[in-house]
């Protein structure tokens, strides 16, 4: 059964949009894993303009479930994660500026620099998933690097998907073949929403773990929260 993890970034957006603490950022990933949420996903930034280092401190004290934090690892992001300590670090290339992620690695060109990082997490018995284009070639390279997981990097399928589902899926099929050839687990994020998810998970349904924030959180505005945690829920089990 594929898992589902909630990025709460886009709650932190409307926070700190107004100052002071509504909504409660620690609260309300509290609510999704009571709502039947696997997980909690963060992506902290250097300007801290959504979850703020210390969001990511309060969390980990209080969450149940799996609790994955992902970032470009800079410096200050490696500190973190290693003092956090979280089920598992995703690895993601964004530059400091990016509104959002918008690529994956080039896991063959920073072999040697994902390799390093890699092995301090491990030291610290954290999962790493590195964040990747759905390209074989990228998928064997994370292998190489010592992960444990990849990401698909799902905006592409997500584009493409109204267009032509099976087109849209058929590069992360692939992928996803590679990644279960190198014995690498495999999740993905980036623009799933309740049109496309299920019929991504139907054709790989091997994927361990989804993330998603920003649709989520869009559609709770409509559904209700409870409810839209609930229904991607379903969309993965269909």
């Amino acid at each position: 059964m594929t898992k589902l993890s909630v990025n709460v970034n886009k709650i932190a957006v409307i926070r700190n949009s107004r100052g002071g603490n509504m909504p409660d950022v620690v609260r309300a990933a509290q609510d999704i894993e009571r709502f039947g949420a696997d997980g909690i996903t963060v992506h902290p930034r250097p300007d801290a303009r959504h979850i703020r280092y210390d969001d990511v401190r309060a969390l980990k004290r209080v969450l149940t479930t799996e609790f994955n934090i992902e970032g470009n690892p800079i410096p200050s992001f490696i500190d973190l994660v290693l003092e956090v300590c979280p089920t598992q670090v995703t690895l993601v290339p964004d530059a400091p500026d990016a509104i959002t992620s918008n690529a994956g690695w080039n896991t063959v060109a920073n072999r040697d620099f994902l390799t390093g990082v890699t092995a301090r997490f491990h030291e610290r018995g954290i999962r790493v998933s590195i964040f990747v284009d759905p390209v074989a070639e990228m998928v064997a390279g994370a292998r190489a690097c010592g992960a444990d997981r990849v990401e698909l990097y799902t905006e592409a399928y997500a584009r493409e998907y109204a267009a032509s589902p099976e087109r849209a899926v058929a590069p992360y099929v692939a992928a996803a073949e590679e990644a279960r050839r190198q014995g690498l687990d495999l999740n993905a994020g980036h623009d799933l929403n309740l049109e496309n998810l299920a019929y991504y998970i139907g054709r790989i349904p091997w994927t361990d773990e989804v993330s998603i924030g920003h649709a989520l959180i869009c559609d709770a505005l409509y559904y209700g929260l409870e409810n839209t945690v609930q229904l991607y829920q379903r969309q993965l089990k269909h």
